[in-house]
């Protein structure tokens, strides 16, 4: 210890380090010093007083946790707000399904269209803004696999078919080697690319043309371009393309959107390791490409149907169904479809007690289990079934508005067969999942 000018430091024999220095008052502050050995009995030392910078340190830890608390709070009140209109929504759309299927007048089967028109349009917006908060927060997840580009593109140009039809609108598909793949997230590359095609089609002019074109920019990036012969966008706008909620003034014309598709498809882009971007030409049209890495494995193929597999043969037969779910609407929805379906018997419990003893005395074929039950959650009755050497052979499949990726993956290795996110298609999904009925 050394003492110069009424404060005693601690200084370390040579170089650098923090430590305190103290005050006669005896008050002790933060320093730092450096010192280094002149002659074997003198020290050359420097000490400076950190005082401040310990203090910025501090507040910017302070600012950090603050912040991470804030995206916390906001994430928890994004998935509250996904499952509280997740669950209305499946009633709205489940019944509108259900009308579809009635002999209704013109006006009336325009008006049920109408429905589900606005139904979906408000679960995109639903799944826009949790996807776009995942990636905020750095919580999204991904699957990166080789994927083969020509048959996405292709499956997206598709899917974009009868809009563009309905608008008068060409697509063309370029050629592509089939054996080209890129290290991407299948599911998320399809959804950049349904945005990008939905896009050219929506903003193009009557009797345009929507071009998808791939060019290997470097040895190993490929570029997928999606260009259109729409009005082009002026160059002072184009920063402002991907911003959330940005339009551009579409907002007052009749072309339907939210503003967040850009967004968070260039945010999807830079989670898989790829780049976005867009080029313009007033008059002419747009371009908008994502460039991701080529893959050097070959690119496995998509299975025919990649959305969940059948439990059991999809051969119509009779069965037995447990509905486990405490929401009235979702109750009568589930109890007015199976009216259609004679071969199937419905069985129905209100909480996770009732629906573990109606489980172990009638043996259902199936059982729906929501996760949100007002006794106990819905792994704690997955739990429970998979306990009873008898019940564990019973597929469960989790019927629920919680749209969270972990969520799911937690069900799934707990045990569940199956996980379906409300609202869900009952042609596509419900009877394909259990086997017990073909839609």
């Amino acid at each position: 210890m050394e003492q110069t000018r009424g404060i005693d430091v601690w200084l370390a024999p040579r170089g650098s380090a923090r430590t305190h220095a103290r005050r006669h008052d005896p008050a002790r502050v933060p320093s730092r010093t450096a010192s280094s050995e002149l002659t074997h009995r003198t020290l050359n030392a420097f000490v400076r007083d950190i005082t401040e910078q310990r203090r910025a340190e501090a507040a910017v830890r302070q600012a950090k946790e603050e912040a991470d608390r804030a995206n916390r709070a906001k994430s928890d009140f994004l998935s509250r707000m996904s499952h509280e209109l997740r669950t209305p929504l499946n009633a709205v759309l489940g019944f509108a399904q259900l009308l579809t299927g009635e002999a209704l007048g013109d006006e009336a089967r325009d008006n049920v269209q109408q429905i589900l028109k606005g139904g979906h349009h408000l679960l995109d917006l639903v799944n826009e803004v949790l996807d776009i908060s995942r990636i905020e927060a750095g919580r999204l997840s991904l699957s990166l696999e080789p994927v083969a580009v020509r048959e996405v593109a292709w499956h997206v140009a598709d899917l974009v078919a009868p809009l563009a039809r309905e608008r008068k609108i060409v697509i063309v598909v370029d050629e592509i080697e089939a054996g080209h793949a890129v290290v991407a997230d299948r599911q998320r590359l399809r959804q950049i690319l349904l945005n990008l095609l939905s896009n050219a089609v929506k903003y193009n002019r009557p009797n345009g043309r929507v071009t998808v074109t791939f060019d290997h920019v470097s040895g190993d990036r490929l570029r997928i371009k999606v260009t259109d012969t729409g009005g082009g966008i002026r160059p002072d706008k184009l920063r402002l393309l991907f911003n959330p909620f940005e339009r551009l003034g579409a907002e007052t014309t009749s072309i339907e959107g939210t503003g967040l598709g850009l967004a968070l498809s260039r945010g999807l882009a830079e989670a898989m390791g790829a780049s976005m971007g867009v080029e313009s030409d007033m008059g002419r049209g747009s371009t908008f490409w994502i460039e991701l890495t080529l893959s050097r494995e070959v690119a496995a193929t998509a299975p025919e149907a990649e959305r969940e597999r059948p439990l059991q043969s999809t051969t119509a037969r009779p069965g037995t169904l447990l509905y486990i779910e405490d929401n009235v609407s979702n109750v009568r929805l589930m109890t007015r479809l199976l009216a259609r379906r004679p071969t199937v018997t419905l069985l129905h419990a209100g909480d996770g007690e009732s629906g573990i003893a109606t489980a172990r005395d009638r043996g259902p074929d199936v059982i729906f289990l929501d996760l949100h039950l007002p006794d106990m959650s819905g792994e704690d009755v997955l739990h429970h079934l998979w306990a009873d050497a008898a019940l564990r052979k019973i597929p469960v499949v989790m019927l629920t508005a919680d749209a969270t990726p972990a969520q799911m993956r937690r069900a799934l290795a707990s045990g569940a067969a199956a996980y379906l996110t409300k609202p869900f298609q009952f042609s596509t999904q419900l009877w394909k999942i259990t086997g017990l009925e073909k839609g």
